[in-house]
């Protein structure tokens, strides 16, 4: 049973360092190559194969409570549209330094800094962001997690302002915790939504695809984690709904870019991720987008999908409640050092799904890390799961 054990643990960490190296073979840049890179376990909801799935009773009603000849829209392409690159970029990024995040509206539902986000990372809408949700995201190709912002603006000293932010872990499944935002309303990965030009390229999404709807209902259901409701319809949909772009209806007419992604929409259907214009999908903007391809998806209304099942069904009267994780113990060991003399922070914590130290560090894995303080510093240490967040702190002392 011992030997049984090893090996089973054996092969977890192969696993886990085969996906990591995966990771690391990204390229770099905006909008760079994932290189084949599917984020995410292949059992995580964004990847799973729903072209079996079984249809909720009430799709027609939600089909037509959405609108039935509501067309497809790809909310992404080309060159500009009035001023602005057209829609949400990701930066894949190696060795940035480390910067703070102060969050503006809902700090208390984000993961704290450090994120290593660069002073000239792109934010949605850019050249010229405006005034609208100004995400950003970010892949740390070294470490395997991903960064997003939501309502980001750029300090002069390099640091972040945001709305909201979250981290998420490439390597494991990861849910914000119940009723929790993210960068995005429905408590959701941003990136993981995407359609990307390299994808297509490569001639195969395989993941789902983000979307929104103009009316949402003050409900959800997994993997969204939150609501943000504006109607009382019955048929209202609520976040994280998942639609699938029916086995019958014929794909075999449309350009490459489009097709690869109406295929895509049959296997793993798109996800309802925001309040937005209806039936609008994302993707990232690159110029090597055919614009004209995309156009051509405008021709799938609405009355083309299925609603896949919807269970379970979260309302404000039955979010699921469980305990937090428990922090048994949070050390430096030295606690008093000279500056720049490493220190490991040490931590004994069950029932967590990440964790993140600050400051300095950031998000991490594991259950300890090495610092170099230069100054008297307190630690934090934030172990999440679905249920919420725990917090311990350490000082360490400088000489």
């Amino acid at each position: 049973m011992r030997s049984f054990l090893v090996f089973t643990i054996f092969c977890l960490a192969a696993s886990a360092a085969h996906a990591q190296l995966a990771c690391s073979s990204m390229s770099l840049g905006i909008g760079a190559s994932l290189n084949g890179f599917l984020p995410f376990p292949a059992d995580n909801a964004w990847n799973q194969d729903i072209s079996n799935s079984p249809i909720d009773p009430n799709s027609a009603s939600i089909i037509n409570f959405i609108g039935a000849s509501t067309p497809l829209h790809p909310d992404f392409g080309a060159g500009l549209y009035a001023g602005q690159t057209i829609g949400i970029p990701y930066d894949i990024v190696s060795g940035s330094p480390f910067v703070n995040v102060k969050y503006t509206a809902y700090g208390s539902e984000s993961d704290p800094g450090p994120m290593p986000i660069p002073a000239n990372a792109p934010i949605e809408g850019y050249p010229h962001p405006g005034n609208g949700d100004r995400h950003v995201l970010i892949l740390d190709r070294d470490n395997c997690w991903l960064y997003e912002l939501y309502s980001s603006y750029v300090q002069k000293n390099g640091t972040w302002n945001a709305g909201s932010g979250a981290v998420w872990d490439l390597l494991n499944d990861e849910q914000r915790p119940y009723t929790w935002t993210s960068a995005d309303a429905a408590g959701l990965s941003v990136f993981a939504g995407l359609a990307r030009y390299d994808e297509v390229a490569a001639g195969q999404i395989q993941h789902a695809l983000r979307f929104t709807l103009a009316n949402s209902a003050t409900a959800f259901t997994p993997p969204a984690s939150h609501w943000a409701g504006n109607s009382n319809n019955q048929y209202a949909a609520p976040m994280g709904m998942r639609m699938r772009l029916q086995a019958s209806y014929d794909i075999s007419g449309f350009p490459p870019q489009a097709q690869t992604i109406l295929a895509a929409l049959k296997k793993y259907g798109m996800i309802m991720a925001d309040n937005g214009s209806s039936m609008y999908i994302t993707g990232d903007p690159d110029n090597r987008w055919n614009n004209n391809d995309l156009a051509t998806l405008k021709q799938v209304p609405a009355s083309a999908f299925d609603v896949i099942l919807i269970s379970p069904l979260y309302t404000p009267q039955n979010v699921p409640t469980g305990p937090s994780p428990t922090i048994s113990s949070f050390t430096a060991n030295p606690s008093t050092v000279t500056k720049g003399q490493p220190v490991t922070l040490s931590w004994n914590v069950t029932n967590a799904s990440y964790f993140v130290v600050s400051p300095q560090v950031g998000a991490v894995r594991g259950n300890s890390v090495i610092v170099n303080p230069t100054v008297t510093t307190t630690y934090t240490l934030y172990g999440t799961n679905t249920y919420g967040r725990t917090t311990a702190t350490v000082k360490v002392t400088v000489q």
